[in-house]
């Protein structure tokens, strides 16, 4: 009776396993890989999937977006500038049978394209163009690793160089260096504004002399604007006429001074 009952539960176990290899239960981000005596079936999944216990291999493949993060790294612009870079991939699986025939870690090899490609397209450009075209460089990173990746099944999304640490006597240097394009902007814009006030004065100047009570106005405008600060300075206004009438009496008296006939000689 032992013997017998112990059959029964052995039999339950062998049908419990054989059951649970059976059985495979995905989800719906993932996709089973199913090797039958060595040959490779169709890609199956999600939820319930039946194999064959003893004679299929299930590998299952995860169909999210998969992020590495590549480490600092120390390396050499094009203009021999030593920076440490770090940058973030995102890459998944579009065909899941050549993700497992084609290669044997699709991750691994991922990370490592990714990793090398930083290196080498970070070391074909200035340090100039690394700080200002970050776009380009993502683009042209991540046109290059999905060219190497894509025959995997795996296709890169996205890569985003994150960070540039650059030496502390660069940083030093680029910091002057924008210094001083701003004071040179400065000075640029101060010498323009120059040139248009006086071609502006020039004309004012201009309309002046065409129009003298115009010179009156701007006079008496200037002499509101001191007002109006209530300070003690105190303005007497004189009319060009005026000015001009004691400018023409001068002339005239040195002219008859100039003409004015020479004394007869005393007798002896």
């Amino acid at each position: 009776m032992y013997s017998s009952l112990i059959g029964v539960v052995i039999a339950v176990l062998v049908v419990a396993i054989a059951v649970r290899m059976a059985v495979k239960v995905l989800s719906e981000y993932e996709r089973a890989v199913v090797f039958r005596l060595g040959r490779i079936q169709e890609p199956k999944g999600p939820g319930v999937v039946l194999v064959a216990p003893f004679a299929d291999r299930v590998q299952r493949i995860d169909l999210r977006t998969h992020t590495y993060d590549v480490a600092p790294q120390d390396l050499i612009t094009r203009d021999n500038v030593t920076v440490q870079v770090n940058a973030v991939t995102y890459y998944n699986v579009v065909d899941p049978v050549r993700a497992v025939v084609a290669i044997e870690d699709y991750q691994v090899g991922t990370q490592q394209v990714a990793q090398t490609t930083l290196r080498s397209i970070i070391g074909q450009v200035s340090l100039d163009d690394l700080l200002t075209k970050r776009e380009d460089i993502n683009q042209r990173l991540q046109q290059i690793i999905d060219d190497v990746t894509n025959p995997w099944g795996v296709k890169v999304t996205i890569v985003e160089v994150k960070d540039v640490l650059l030496p502390e006597s660069m940083r030093r240097a680029m910091a002057r260096q924008a210094e001083s394009e701003r004071d040179r902007r400065a000075k640029v814009i101060h010498a323009i504004g120059e040139q248009e006030a006086a071609e502006n004065l020039a004309k004012a100047a201009e309309v002046m002399e065409a129009h003298p009570a115009a010179m009156h106005l701007r006079t008496l405008s200037s002499m509101l604007e001191l007002g109006a600060e209530q300070n003690s300075t105190v303005v007497f206004p004189l009319p060009m006429e005026l000015l001009r009438l004691f400018e023409a009496v001068g002339q005239h008296a040195q002219r008859d001074t100039t003409t004015a006939p020479e004394p007869p000689p005393s007798p002896e």
